[in-house]
């Protein structure tokens, strides 16, 4: 552990949670105790949380007192896991449609809200507590540290950058921020081949020990560096995030980076870190003990393999509880659900959803699938969109529009593509009533039809 770890886990991190009144490193503590226990204990934990949360929100929550009444249910009725699972999920749709009403009663008035950068093709606006939020945050820093990426270590983010002009004032706050935590930020919305090699220069010049990064990004630099011959030593964990990494991207970035380990991590805006791996790799922690994690309506597959759509409900967000929150995601899971091993945390063996196709700009860029939703989470009315690249320099926005969309949000999205498309591409952005489905029943937020 280095001198400004030690003194950014012991007195700077302490000193500015406190300043802010905040409880993540109390939930944290709590959290990394939960963890070694026995997977029966952690069940208990879990059903003890979620047992408290049911009957909060038929007490303050009019949407889930109306939904369960006309099922026929209230919270004595429930007696197990199973009881659960025949509740009604919770859909974009519904949050929507239902949005003040999904909030507790007591406590409306205090809540926080955050926007989803739609990765479904839905943006989302949400409500949470300080307290879930301090939660999320202290379940986000165990999970990363089960890879090595523990509070204070020099990291690098490939990332999505600020969208629009912040000020400077804005600017300064976040390089003070970011600096504080040891970390640098880097761009990969503007990473394109004729400048690879000042995304490789900037990460050996900060020399970190750990590099969190969207998935596509992080493979592209790796490939790259080999193609030149060229590796950065020094990082021990390389956390692939927003979209699932494979198994056989993992060698890629390895060899880029040797002696690192590439990681898997699995999280949405409404949530924060959902699951992710720890050093065996055997599958992605979920956090059981902050989260009720489901596979809805699961198919099993011959090994045994079973599928289905996550549903999930954070047990802590008390001010606007998500109950069996469908977010459109697909995963695995093989039994034993608990892997052996000190953790009593239950595994899912993969991710199966959110793979968004990339988009190849005329300059020679290849842009994550998470720029547009990242572009497009904060555009007022945007309920619904897809991008489609009809050829290199040729792109169409399909936006299924609310009232808030007019023509200053249109010029917004226009200016801030231009920016990352260049000059030499055309957007036709498209106001239409619909998205469809693909045939199998999933919503694709780009489509290339390139070769």
């Amino acid at each position: 552990m280095s001198l400004y770890e030690h003194a950014f886990r012991r007195v700077l991190y302490p000193a500015y949670e406190a300043s802010r009144g905040r409880g993540t490193l109390r939930h944290l503590r709590e959290y990394e105790a939960n963890q070694w226990l026995a997977p029966e204990q952690l069940a208990q934990l879990q059903w003890d949380k979620l047992v408290a949360l049911v009957a909060h929100c038929w007490a303050q929550v009019p949407f889930y007192r109306a939904r369960w009444e006309a099922v026929g249910f209230e919270p004595g009725d429930l007696r197990s896991l199973d009881d659960y699972a025949r509740l009604p999920v919770l859909t974009k749709a519904d949050i929507r449609a239902h949005f003040d009403d999904l909030k507790a009663r007591s406590q409306s008035e205090a809540l926080l809200y955050k926007a989803t950068g739609g990765s479904t093709g839905e943006p989302l606006r949400f409500g949470y507590t300080r307290e879930s939020n301090d939660r999320r945050a202290a379940v986000m820093w165990r999970g990363y540290g089960w890879t090595g990426a523990t509070l204070g270590r020099r990291a690098l983010f490939l990332w999505g950058g600020a969208v629009g002009a912040p000020g400077r004032v804005a600017q300064l706050k976040d390089r003070m921020y970011h600096a504080a935590f040891h970390r640098r930020m880097l761009n990969s919305f503007l990473m394109r081949d004729d400048n690879m090699a000042a995304y490789a220069d900037a990460i050996a010049a900060w020399r970190p020990e750990v590099i969190v990064g969207y998935v596509d990004p992080l493979v592209r630099l790796s490939k790259w560096l080999a193609g030149r011959g060229r590796t950065i030593p020094g990082v021990s964990s390389v956390l692939g995030a927003a979209e699932a990494l494979h198994d056989f991207q993992r060698p890629i970035i390895e060899a880029a980076f040797p002696g690192a380990k590439a990681y898997n991590t699995y999280g949405c805006r409404e949530f924060m870190l959902i699951a992710c791996e720890d050093q065996d790799r055997d599958g992605l922690l979920v956090n059981a003990d902050h989260l009720v994690v489901e596979l809805v309506e699961a198919t099993k597959g011959p090994d045994g393999t079973e599928t289905g759509e996550l549903a999930i409900t954070d047990l802590h967000n008390w001010g606007m509880p998500f109950i069996r929150y469908v977010n459109g995601d697909v995963a695995s899971r093989r039994h034993p659900w608990h892997a052996a091993g000190a953790r009593g945390l239950p595994r899912l063996q993969r991710i199966e959803g959110r793979r968004l196709d990339a988009i190849r700009t005329p300059d020679g860029r290849v842009l994550p699938g998470e720029f547009f939703p990242h572009m497009l989470k904060d555009v007022a009315g945007v309920r619904r969109f897809q991008v489609v690249q009809d050829t290199l320099d040729r792109f169409t926005l399909k936006v299924v529009p609310g009232p808030e969309f007019g023509d200053a949000q249109e010029a917004y999205v226009h200016r801030e593509v231009a920016k990352v498309l260049g000059s030499d591409a055309s957007l036709v952005l498209e106001r239409v009533d619909d998205i469809p489905l693909t045939h199998s029943g999933k919503f694709r937020v780009t489509v290339s039809r390139l070769p």
